[in-house]
C-alpha cells in the first residue's frame, strides 16, 4: 500500500496551499486597503531608514563582492544588489527608527514583507496585483505564524517574534511572485521557519541587533523562496512536527488552530496598526495617555509632580526597566524615557531620540520618579488591546488617563493622508504625492516607477 503524505491534512501544507493558491481577486477590498497603505507607510520608513548608522553598516557589508545589480536599496536610483540583499538593507531600514508598523500578535509585518516582497517583483517586474496578492498573503501568514505560538508566551521566553516569524511571511510573499507550487510552497515555509530567529538580549545594552531582525527575516524568505523553486526541499511540516517544528520550539504554550482558522475568508491583517510616533507599539497607549494629561492639567509639565503608570507583565518585562541613557533604540524601547519625554516634549517623534535629546539630565531624572504599578488587568486584556493608564497628581486630587487602544491601532486608525503626512514629515526632501499616488494605486502602475522616485 502506497502512503501519500501530501493527503494528509497539516497546517504547513494548508497555509502552503492557500498561499500558491491565492489570486488578487480573492482579497476583499478593505485588505486591499490596508495592504496599498502598509505598502506606502513602509517605504517611508525605509527612505528614513536608510540615512541611519546601522543600515550605512550593513549596506557596506552586503556590497562587499561582486553582487548582481538586479534590486534597488531605496533611496538609490539604480539597482545594486541581488535580491535577498536588498531585502536586508531595506528590511533593516525600514525596521530603523521604530516607525514601521506593527500588529498585536507582536511582530512587525511591513519591515518584513514589503522590502521581501518589493525585491522580488522588482526582480520579476510583477504587475502591482502581483504585489499586493503577495503583501497579503506575507502578511497573513506571518501574523498567523505568531498567533499560532501565543505571542506573549513565546515573548516571555525572550523571543522576538518579527525575526522568528518574520521568515515566514516573506517566503510566502515571494513564493506568491514566483507562483510557486503548493509543493515547493511547502518546502519553502519549511526553510523559512529554520532560519527563524531573533533574541530581546539587544535590551541589554540597546544594540543594532534589533534592527537587523526585520532585514534578516526578509532575507530569509527571499532566499527559502528561491531555494525552494530551484528544488531545495524544506520540512513541509515545520510548525507541526513533534520533534523540532516551531509550535513546540518556540513556546509552551502554542496553539496551531490560528494558522488555519478562517484562512481565506478572514485575514488578520486588516487589524494592522500604523505607528504615529517613533517607539515601541507597546508604549504607544502611556503617550496617548501622557498628551491627554498634558492638554487635562496643563503645561509646561512640572517634573515634581508625582506619577503612577500601570502595565502589564509582558509590558513591564519588555519597557519596565530602569532609564539610563545609552542609545537611540533603548530609550525607544524604555517606558519610563517615552512617557518622560512626551510629557516634557509634548511629541514623541525622531527628534526626540537625537544622542542630545536622550542624554538630558531632566528626563533621565524624571524617567527615574515614576512609579510603576504591576496591574492584573491589564494582563487580561493584552496584546490583544496594547492598553495602558497613567495617572498624576494635581492640586491635591490624582487625574488618570486609561487608554484601550493607542493612536494608529484598528480603533483609532490613521487613514492614507495621515499616512501621506508622516511619509512627508520624515522625507521633506522627497515628492511624496506622486509616491502616495502611485502606491496607493499600485495596482495600475509599474512597481519600478514606484521605487524610482525614492531616489530624488
Amino acid at each position: 500500500m502506497n502512503f501519500d503524505r501530501r493527503a494528509v491534512s497539516a497546517p504547513t501544507r494548508e497555509v502552503a496551499a492557500w498561499v500558491s493558491g491565492l489570486r488578487y481577486s480573492d482579497l476583499p477590498p478593505r485588505t486591499r486597503e490596508v495592504v496599498r497603505c502598509a505598502l506606502l507607510d513602509t517605504l517611508g520608513c525605509g527612505v528614513y531608514g536608510f540615512r541611519t548608522p546601522w543600515v550605512s553598516t550593513l549596506l557596506q557589508w552586503a556590497r562587499t563582492g561582486k553582487a548582481r545589480g538586479e534590486c534597488t536599496v531605496w533611496g538609490e536610483a539604480v539597482p545594486s544588489l541581488r535580491a535577498a540583499d536588498a531585502a536586508l538593507v531595506n528590511g533593516t531600514a525600514s525596521h530603523a527608527f521604530e516607525l514601521d508598523d506593527y500588529h498585536n500578535a507582536k511582530l512587525h509585518p511591513g519591515a518584513v514583507v514589503v522590502p521581501a516582497a518589493l525585491a522580488m517583483a522588482e526582480k520579476l517586474n510583477a504587475s502591482g496585483e502581483r504585489l499586493v496578492t503577495a503583501i497579503a498573503a506575507g502578511y497573513e501568514v506571518m501574523i498567523r505564524s505568531s498567533l499560532a505560538l501565543n505571542p506573549s508566551a513565546a515573548r516571555l521566553r525572550g523571543w522576538h517574534l518579527t525575526g522568528v516569524c518574520g521568515p515566514f511571511g516573506a517566503a510566502a510573499a515571494c513564493a506568491s511572485l514566483m507562483g510557486l507550487d503548493e509543493e515547493r510552497t511547502a518546502w519553502a515555509l519549511g526553510l523559512a521557519g529554520t532560519q527563524g530567529a531573533g533574541l530581546w538580549a539587544f535590551n541589554a545594552d540597546g544594540a543594532m541587533s534589533k534592527r537587523l531582525h526585520a532585514g534578516k527575516a526578509a532575507h530569509s524568505g527571499v532566499l527559502a523562496a528561491e531555494l525552494a523553486a530551484l528544488g531545495f526541499t524544506g520540512p513541509t511540516q515545520i510548525y507541526e512536527y513533534h520533534d523540532g517544528g516551531v509550535l513546540k520550539a518556540f513556546s509552551d504554550e502554542s496553539d496551531p488552530a490560528p494558522l488555519t482558522k478562517g484562512l481565506g475568508t478572514h485575514f488578520h491583517l486588516d487589524t494592522t496598526s500604523i505607528k504615529p510616533y517613533s517607539c515601541c507599539g507597546s508604549t504607544h497607549a502611556y503617550v496617548d495617555a501622557a498628551l491627554e494629561l498634558r492638554r487635562r492639567i496643563g503645561n509646561p509639565w512640572d517634573p515634581k509632580r508625582r506619577v503612577k503608570i500601570g502595565l502589564s507583565k509582558v509590558v513591564g518585562v519588555q519597557c519596565g526597566f530602569p532609564y539610563a541613557p545609552s542609545t537611540a533604540l533603548n530609550a525607544q524601547m524604555s517606558l519610563r524615557y517615552i512617557v518622560a519625554v512626551a510629557l516634557t516634549d509634548g511629541q514623541v517623534l525622531p527628534p526626540q531620540f537625537s544622542d542630545e535629546r536622550i542624554a538630558d539630565p531632566g528626563l533621565t531624572k524624571l524617567a527615574a520618579s515614576f512609579d510603576l504599578v504591576p496591574d492584573p488587568r491589564l494582563d487580561g486584556l493584552y496584546p490583544a488591546h496594547f492598553a495602558g493608564w497613567i495617572a498624576a497628581e494635581a492640586n491635591g486630587d490624582w487625574v488618570r488617563v486609561d487608554i484601550l487602544d493607542p493612536s494608529g491601532s484598528p480603533a483609532a486608525p490613521l487613514d492614507a493622508r495621515a499616512i501621506t503626512e508622516k511619509f512627508h514629515g520624515i522625507n521633506t526632501h522627497l515628492p511624496t504625492d506622486r509616491i502616495a499616488a502611485l502606491a496607493l494605486a499600485i495596482e495600475r502602475h509599474p512597481v519600478r516607477d514606484l521605487l524610482k522616485l525614492l531616489a530624488q
